[in-house]
């Protein structure tokens, strides 16, 4: 693992876990969204003074559990996450709010985090984007931007009115050459752009766009 002392972060979250039990870039990936996974033998490569290192997170390997050290006496514990091939019935730790099963991905881990440290979690992360788009209403058809993409939806750019709660056809490509093809809703406003969330997209077009995420993230 690379020493984290470059790498942004809004949370410290520590990993007692092998490089294994996390699949391939997804380490790599949490870190572009703001979430450094540092372990736990690198914590003293972290510039600053190490008393204010204290983790907000740990990410731990079932087979490294009893190697976690117990919370300071008047701190409030901190939670853990399991990385694990089963379930984590059998252990009482009361620390365990939550487990992922390893070989752990960028998508599950983004998933559990969120909802720990954000006030709203989001499900899937989302890119900037400059995509060019069409949307389909009856008759009509015109060019759109697509500013920001997600599995889920993007914010899109319209010259053409459309009222909150339109429901349209969407018609985009992706880098890779896959196109793609959904029903969008618009469901908020920001400025000049719109918020729009898929519906009913086929599962293929869906992993299209969570690839494309995926290697935007690894190329910021």
């Amino acid at each position: 693992m690379s020493a984290p002392s470059s790498l942004p972060r809004r949370r410290l979250i520590v990993a007692f876990a092998p490089e294994n039990a996390f699949a391939p870039m997804a380490r790599s990936m949490l870190a572009r969204l703001g979430y450094a996974i540092v372990p736990v033998e690198e914590l003293s490569l972290l510039p600053g003074d190490p008393s204010q290192h204290r983790p907000q997170l740990r990410l731990v390997d079932e087979g490294r559990l009893a190697r976690v050290p117990p919370d300071d006496p008047g701190e409030p514990p901190v939670p853990i996450v399991l990385l694990t091939r089963r379930s984590p019935a059998a252990t009482r730790d009361p620390r365990i709010i939550g487990a992922v099963r390893k070989p752990a991905g960028m998508h599950e881990l983004y998933r559990v985090i969120q909802q720990i440290f954000e006030e709203k979690p989001r499900s899937t992360p989302r890119v900037d984007t400059e995509l060019a788009a069409r949307c389909r209403m009856g008759e009509r058809e015109w060019p759109v931007a697509l500013l920001c993409l997600s599995e889920n939806g993007c914010l899109l750019r319209s010259r053409e009115p459309l009222p909150l709660g339109s429901r349209v056809e969407l018609v985009f490509e992706l880098p890779q050459g896959e196109r793609v093809e959904t029903e969008a809703e618009a469901s908020y406003l920001l400025i000049s752009d719109l918020g729009m969330v898929f519906h009913a997209t086929p599962a293929a077009k869906r992993q299209a766009i969570q690839t494309f995420v995926a290697r935007q993230l690894l190329d910021a």
